[in-house]
């Protein structure tokens, strides 16, 4: 057959296959339009799960009328002029296909009117990009789209809509994660004549935890730590829950790059990586958050529906919000959860104890054994602990005959002080406002996990020559990447050199990986760094040997301690970061309040 041109409307519905793949994608375009339109306010109104109807109403900047035919026509938009445009795009469509693709799948009508005009007015499509007659309309200020009949001159796409309910529960979800991305636009949802969503502009900080709590659940923002971090040139605000509360689905994980939901394996793995050591085994993290960078370092245009992002400096995005996060979970301690971090607070203040062992300071040397430190009582005493933590709070100067004197106001520490060990297991509080009950072992596993962490970090890390130096047949890629990450494979302890085309040669690995598969190693951390521009493995066995000494080095459940022992322990807590779960992502203690104490027992009812 002979080369010849497609029909305009052709060429529509084959680029609408790429963007409109059911109702809801629709949806997310006709509402992207209505966030480019300066809106306020945005009405959804849906019938039959959006087969029979999609009507989006705005109070936006409007259309002028001229414009009207040029916004049904493919490639057409005011969002971008030129290329430089196209490399720093701050508004959320700019291709200028959505309208035109939409069109040539359904029966369209356009309604617009701005702020000087007399009138608003109505033009009507069918994908051909011709024949447009606008008609006068009474429609305020603002946009309306009305979609009717989706895929009616497409049955065979028609075909692969669910279920009425199953596609306006996408059209939900879709609004609920929009409505998050745009806390200044008020959303309301209908389907079938019947109001589902009706968020309010939430402007205030109260008002935006309360949206938040009406998508992702009250029990989201109780759970949860806000975030509110800057560094180099880059900002991520929102909320990360506890590890503690999780879910056995990735389904409330909402990201935004610059206020557009997004999903990225570089993200995902930044988050992986910042919860690895706190969460259960099979859980998965829950977190609202709101990454904002200069347009130029963020290409939006990487995927047709623009769901997904290539950063410019992935691995620098990729530092930062493991960075952010990690501290983040690591600050939430006893009495202070709920906090906003922030840049100034990421500062480790380790603790001034000597170590878990009564034959002294854990060195160097003995971090390194493999045999696993014996179980000892714990050493410290509890006066020099309690003095330490009272170091926290202010002195206030009181009045006392002729003289001021400084003596400390007396405050209750936020994990108490210790009643009793029940059942040789756990610990029981009193606190201040209640109770806590706290796991013997789990909590002096993660004390002592934190502790051989950081003194592992202090230095560095230790290499071990090799009796015999291992050679690799790699790919002449994986030598080339290799060669350029040198530096990095030094800094890990590992001497790693190219000695041939598709060849690596390991002369040294770090001391305490000796009992690990080298080769192996060495070859998923190309594997990472091809794929992701960092690895973490490294530091993830690492961290396994040291979490497995720590385990074998905590005190064990059945043995009894003393209340010395056990206050030892709470201060010790209150002063270890990611205290709240062991190192297998156990919980290790629990709070109940005088509150909870008096609604269990019926008090006051």
């Amino acid at each position: 057959m002979r080369i010849h041109s497609l029909p305009i409307q052709l060429v529509n519905q084959i680029a609408a296959g790429e963007v409109v793949e059911r109702p809801s994608s629709v949806v997310k375009e006709l509402v992207e339009n209505c966030f480019d339109a300066g809106a306020q306010q945005i009405i959804i109104d849906i019938e039959q799960g959006g087969a029979r109807l999609i009507k989006i109403r705005d109070d936006g900047c409007g259309i002028d009328k001229e414009d009207l035919p040029l916004a049904l026509s493919r490639h057409a938009t005011s969002k971008i002029a030129s290329l430089q445009d196209l490399e720093q795009v701050a508004s959320m469509g700019f291709r200028g296909e959505a309208l035109p693709s939409i069109s040539s799948v359904a029966r369209l009508t356009l309604i617009s009117r701005t702020a000087d005009a007399e009138c608003a007015w109505s033009v009507c499509a069918d994908g051909t990009e011709r024949n447009f007659d606008p008609q006068p309309d009474p429609h305020p200020l603002g946009t309306t789209v009305d979609v009717q009949d989706l895929f009616y001159n497409t049955p065979a796409r028609r075909k692969f809509l669910k279920a009425e309910k199953t596609e306006f529960a996408h059209i939900e979800t879709l609004i609920k994660r929009m409505a998050l991305s745009r806390f200044d636009i008020s959303f309301v949802l209908t389907h079938n004549q019947k109001e589902i969503l009706n968020l309010r502009q939430a402007r205030e900080l109260s008002a935006q935890e309360q949206r938040v709590a009406d998508i992702c659940g009250p029990e989201f923002i109780k759970n949860s730590v806000s975030i509110d971090y800057s560094a180099s040139g880059l900002q991520l605000s929102g909320w990360v829950g506890l590890p503690t509360f999780s879910r056995s689905q990735q389904d409330m994980q909402f990201f935004y790059v610059n206020g557009r939901l997004v999903k990225d394996k570089l993200v995902s793995h930044a988050v992986k990586q910042a919860y690895q050591d706190v969460l259960y085994h099979g859980r998965h993290p829950v977190f609202v958050l709101y990454l904002t960078l200069d347009p130029t370092l963020v290409d939006v245009n990487a995927h047709p529906a623009k769901t997904e992002v290539r950063f410019r400096e992935g691995r620098l995005v990729h530092d930062f919000l493991f960075s952010a996060l990690h501290r983040s979970l690591a600050n939430v301690r006893p009495g202070q959860s709920n906090n906003v971090l922030e840049t100034e607070a990421l500062e480790y203040e380790p603790t001034t104890h000597t170590s878990f062992d009564t034959g002294g300071n854990l060195n160097k040397q003995s971090s390194y054994t493999s045999r696993p430190p014996q179980q000892r009582i714990l050493p410290y005493s509890v006066g020099e602990s309690i003095r330490a933590y009272a170091k926290l709070y202010q002195e206030t100067p009181t009045y006392s005959g002729e003289h001021l004197t400084s003596d400390p106001v007396p405050v209750t520490p936020p994990l108490g002080y210790a009643i009793a060990h029940l059942h040789n297991i756990y610990i029981l509080a009193e606190t201040a406002n209640g109770i806590i009950l706290v796991d013997t072992h789990a909590a002096h596993e993660r004390v002592t996990y934190e502790r051989l962490k950081h003194q592992h970090a202090e230095g560095a890390i230790p290499s071990q020559p090799l009796l015999l130096p291992i050679k690799l047949s790699v790919t002449a890629a994986e030598a080339d990447l290799a060669e350029l990450e040198q530096e990095f494979f030094t800094l890990l302890g590992f001497e790693l050199n190219r000695s041939g085309p598709t060849t690596l040669t390991l002369r040294a690995s770090p001391a305490l990986l000796r009992n690990v598969d080298k080769e192996q190693l060495v070859r998923d951390v190309l594997a990472d760094l091809s794929v992701n521009g960092i690895s973490q493995r490294i530091e993830e066995h690492t961290n396994a040997i040291l979490a497995a000494m720590a385990c074998h080095g905590s005190v064990r459940a059945h043995r009894r301690l003393s209340i010395d022992e056990m206050n030892t322990l709470l201060r010790d807590m209150e002063q270890t970061e990611r205290i709240g779960q062991c190192n297998h992502g156990r919980p290790t203690w629990i709070a109940l309040s005088t509150q909870d104490l008096d609604k269990f027992f019926l008090r006051g009812q």
